[in-house]
């Protein structure tokens, strides 16, 4: 179970990031996906270099196979990182998508 709190907590880290722009360092296809991530797969996950910023791991969304490549400009946006928990919390995380 995620805590709603945990979720709460981590959303002051995540407000932080929302509408950056950065570039892929380097990216995969992710085929066989952990538990709850299994009806996105497949999926690109990158590490992505934030212009003003750390350097993040986050999965790629609204993407084309041509957009996938090194130093292609992406902006951080806000999606839903899992199915929806047993208890009705529905977790949203950081993830970018090609500008």
């Amino acid at each position: 179970m995620i805590s709603p709190v945990k979720i709460w907590r981590n959303q002051k880290h995540t407000a932080k990031l929302v509408g950056k722009t950065g570039s892929i360092l380097v990216w995969t296809i992710i085929r066989v996906p952990p538990e709850g991530f299994s009806n996105q797969a497949p999926y690109p996950l990158a590490v992505v270099v934030l212009d003003k910023g750390p350097t993040i791991t986050a999965q790629v969304v609204d993407w084309d196979e041509k957009q996938l490549h090194t130093k292609q400009k992406v902006i951080t946006v806000i999606r839903r990182t899992i199915d929806t928990t047993a208890d009705g919390v529905i977790p949203y995380g950081m993830k970018v998508k090609p500008v």
